[in-house]
């Protein structure tokens, strides 16, 4: 796949009729649902159909199960991701016609011309913290526009386009594309090594959040106090000018937020309870802040809790209905997102494909099981993530009582010799979590479903098609008990 270079912009407004490659993606739709608020012709497709699609025809645009070069129609952008193959027959057309191509982040930013932009990054958290910007932001009437990785519980769509200055987006390291965005405020969840296959090493990962973080029209720079790599990118932009930065530019206003006691946005008194938390928020340098109430579970929630007051706080809220409006928020699909309860076993999906991801995941689902079990169903996602982290799968999943580990889903990647979801069963160490190893995709719910008794809470957790296996598991649960 390989890193992108990032570019000069071109003005919306240059780029329709425009098609997208791989429409229906949890990226890919936010951007489509944007150009068609802006009145544009859209048109795209998905290798296959999916909610996303559906919502986006329903809108308006044009749209397509398979990809073939006649659908392409009078397109004069076409727009696509980076897990879009050159022999995909529609990049292939669209080349031979002449047609602008531009991968996704491209026109993301385009769409970012000329409004005030929040770019949320970060190796965990991406999507969550920005729809919680996007939502808390609407609650206290800013009405921002907004591109999500992912969508608000209950809608189909991760993208508007708002009548406020400002825009909110997930800024995605993976390709290298949250260089490409003009942001004044950014966002630093934190910073874990991943995708090294585009990166290479953990140092160059590290240095991407640098370049991030130092681009010359930033003026807010927001950042995790408790992640360790976090706090090693203060230190070094703080030490060091980046190449990035231009003469004469003025170096960001630096917000740290977290538990820790030298955080400018300080939280004390967390208490999780069931489905949401409660805890105080203190801006150490203003004095203000108070009591906040959430919804959501676990402690990755209110830090990312306390990220969103220190952006919506800068962007002009008031500190008392910015903190009211964070227990408004309600989640995002695919992130500890309840699919359906039966025989009071309750069935959720969740979206965590890294190790510390599965592992916060898990300290949401201990205290959401009480007194009953953890059965974790987890896919493990391409095989070279598979290959670089399998100790680490192994080490987080541990926690869980019952884990049922599906074989690698590779998508864009070719498979590697020796490279199973076997790895990551067998390192599972004796006396921790039971492990059941199932290869076989279609047998994965009728095992599940054989595993969970009343009280369990099941989580099937991946970013692969395992989403598809939650629903199965509750269709399962109904078959053997009734509804």
């Amino acid at each position: 796949m390989g890193l992108i270079t990032p570019t000069e912009l071109i003005g919306v407004e240059q780029l329709p009729p425009v098609h997208f490659i791989a429409i229906g993606g949890s990226g890919m739709n936010g951007i489509a649902s944007a150009f068609l608020d802006l009145g544009y012709e859209v048109s795209g497709s998905d290798r296959q159909d999916s909610g996303y699609l559906q919502a986006l025809t329903k809108r308006g645009a044009r749209t397509y199960v398979g990809h073939a070069a006649e659908q392409l129609g009078d397109a004069r952008t076409v727009i696509a991701s980076s897990a879009i193959r050159e022999d995909n027959p529609e990049l292939a057309e669209a080349r031979a016609r002449g047609l602008r191509v531009l991968h996704r982040s491209e026109a993301l930013g385009s769409l970012m011309l000329g409004r005030r932009g929040v770019a949320v990054a970060g190796t965990h958290g991406k999507t969550t913290t920005t729809a919680m910007i996007a939502r808390v932001l609407t609650e206290v009437g800013a009405d921002p526009s907004y591109l999500i990785g992912g969508s608000f519980l209950g809608s189909k769509t991760g993208g508007h386009i708002g009548s406020g200055d400002a825009m909110v987006v997930e800024a995605d390291e993976s390709d290298g594309s949250f260089l490409q965005y003009p942001a004044e405020v950014a966002v630093v969840t934190n910073v874990d090594p991943d995708h090294l296959t585009n990166w290479g090493t953990p140092a160059a990962y590290a240095d991407g959040f640098v370049r991030f973080a130092t681009k010359p029209e930033l003026k807010l720079l927001v950042v995790s106090a408790d992640d360790p790599g976090a706090v090693e990118l203060v230190k070094t932009i703080s030490t060091r000018t980046s190449p990035e930065l231009v003469e004469g530019a003025a170096a960001p206003e630096i917000i740290t937020f977290g538990l820790s006691e030298t955080a400018d946005l300080r939280l004390t008194d967390l208490e999780l309870a069931g489905g949401g938390s409660t805890f105080t928020l203190t801006d150490t340098r203003r004095g203000t802040g108070g009591q906040v109430r959430l919804t959501v579970p676990a402690r990755y929630n209110a830090l990312n809790a306390a990220a969103t007051y220190a952006v919506a706080t800068y962007l002009g809220g008031d500190d008392a209905a910015v903190r009211a409006a964070l227990g408004q928020f309600g989640g995002t699909h695919r992130r500890f997102e309840l699919i359906g309860t039966v025989n009071d076993v309750r069935v959720y999906d969740d979206y965590s494909h890294h190790p510390t991801e599965v592992a916060n995941m898990l300290t949401a689902a201990r205290p959401a099981a009480g007194d009953g079990r953890v059965v974790i169903c987890f896919q493990p996602h391409l095989y070279t993530r598979t290959r670089d982290f399998w100790r680490e799968f192994a080490a987080a999943l541990e926690v869980a009582d019952e884990v049922i580990v599906m074989d690698v889903c590779g998508d864009r990647e070719d498979p590697i010799e020796g490279i199973t979801g076997a790895l990551v069963a067998d390192a599972i160490r004796p006396g921790t979590a039971t492990v059941t190893y199932q290869p076989v995709w279609d047998e994965a719910a009728p095992t599940v479903a054989g595993i969970a008794r009343p009280g369990d809470v099941v989580v099937t957790v991946g970013c692969g098609d395992v989403t598809k296996v939650a629903p199965k598991i509750v269709d399962e649960l109904r078959r053997r008990y009734g509804s």
